[in-house]
Order: C-alpha cells, then structure tokens, then sequence
C-alpha cells in the first residue's frame, strides 16, 4: 500500500521525532522549500514541486544532477505550493498521504494547509498533517489515535455543529453528545490509554493529537 510523505516549507520542531515517522517505501515529495528538511535529513524526494522560489540554484542544480524529478510552476499560480504536490500525490492512487512540516509558522498557510484536508477527492484516504510534536486530521466518521497516556488530544468542530460524538480512551468521556464550533469543550482532553476512538454522526470533526501531554498557556 503506498503511502506519500509531503514535506511542505514549514517548521519542523523535531527533526528526529519528525524523521522517526518514516518508514520503508515511502514516497518523498517536496512542495517547493520543503526540500531543505528531506536534504537536511540526508535524503532525496522523488519530486520536487512548485514555483521554486524558496529554493536556490545550487541546490536545484544539485537535485537535477541527481535523477530528481521537477515540475516548476509559474510564480504567479493559484494554487500554493502544496497544493499542487497533493495533486501529484493524489495521481497516484495512495493509502495515505502524510504531509509533514505545514504547521507553525505563518497562521494563514497553516490554516489553508488544514482547508487542504477537506477536499471531496481526499475521501476515504487516510491524510494527515504532522510534525512530529503534534499530529492534525479530520474526523468524518470514526478515527483512531494511537499515542500515550497523558497525551493532549483536542476535537474541534469545523465549521458547523458535529453530533453524536462517541470518544474511548480520552479523560473525559463523551457519549453520544454534541460538539458547537463557538465553544471550547473539546479542547484538551488527554488519552488514558496508548489507543483513543472517536466516532461522529454527522459533521466534520477537527482533531488536534499532542505527542507528551505538554500544556501551553490558556488551555
């Protein structure tokens, strides 16, 4: 079953916590800067994509010598960078796509990186962000999250109302309850076991799994 690995132009907290998450026969993709983390991790992508503005001729030179295929893009496109390497991705019928360094950083690439996520031609793929700290997917249907106990995991509604919310494994229960976008209920709930579920009825469900159980100020 192929699964791609994306690596975009964010931040990576943890390179080797970001690394450890690889396994043997993934497909490398590089959206455009996310280039530098695969050659600072000692490894090539298969493909880079995008404009090519964050990446400098030595290392493009670099690149091409060494069989990488490239697609370059206009600068002036409508797509982000990203964008267009899940596009590749999706051409190749994968199992699962992790796309790695898109958090952080700028807040409006990272939101429009989570809006990626939502695209109808990603159903029933498994996708996810990641960067090796935290890890961010949606929930339509029933999910697992596999981790640690006193690890953070919060479920925020996307956009509307989520109803019939079922979690095992999490702190603070839920049965069967709804979650509303404009409060905070679901945020920092915290895994009891090394395996949390959560099941929805309806709606769209955002979650949000913290590797270490670390808190940050006004949770």
């Amino acid at each position: 079953m192929v699964r791609m690995i994306i690596f975009a132009n964010g931040t990576l907290p943890d390179e080797r916590a970001a690394r450890s998450l690889l396994r043997e026969g993934d497909r490398l993709i590089a959206a455009d800067g996310g280039t530098r983390h695969l050659l600072a991790m000692g490894m090539l992508p298969e493909v880079v994509i995008g404009d090519l503005d964050s990446l400098d001729k030595e290392s493009l030179a670099g690149l091409v010598a060494a069989g990488v295929e490239v697609e370059q893009y206009p600068e002036d496109k409508d797509e982000t960078d990203l964008e267009l390497a899940l596009g590749y991705a999706l051409r190749k019928a994968p199992a699962s796509i992790l796309i790695m360094a898109a958090l952080g950083g700028r807040l409006d690439q990272t939101v429009a990186n989570l809006m990626l996520l939502t695209n109808p031609m990603l159903s029933g793929i498994d996708i996810r962000l990641d960067d090796g700290i935290e890890e961010v997917f949606f929930c339509s249907d029933q999910v697992e999250i596999e981790g640690n106990e006193g690890e953070i995991v919060s479920l925020i509604p996307w956009g509307m109302p989520v109803e019939g919310v079922t979690t095992r494994g999490l702190r603070w229960s839920l049965q069967d309850e709804m979650l509303y976008p404009y409060r905070s209920r679901g945020v920092s709930n915290r895994m009891i076991t090394d395996r949390a579920a959560v099941t929805i009825r309806s709606g769209l469900l955002l979650v949000v799994h913290r590797r270490g159980g670390i808190r940050h100020a006004g949770g």
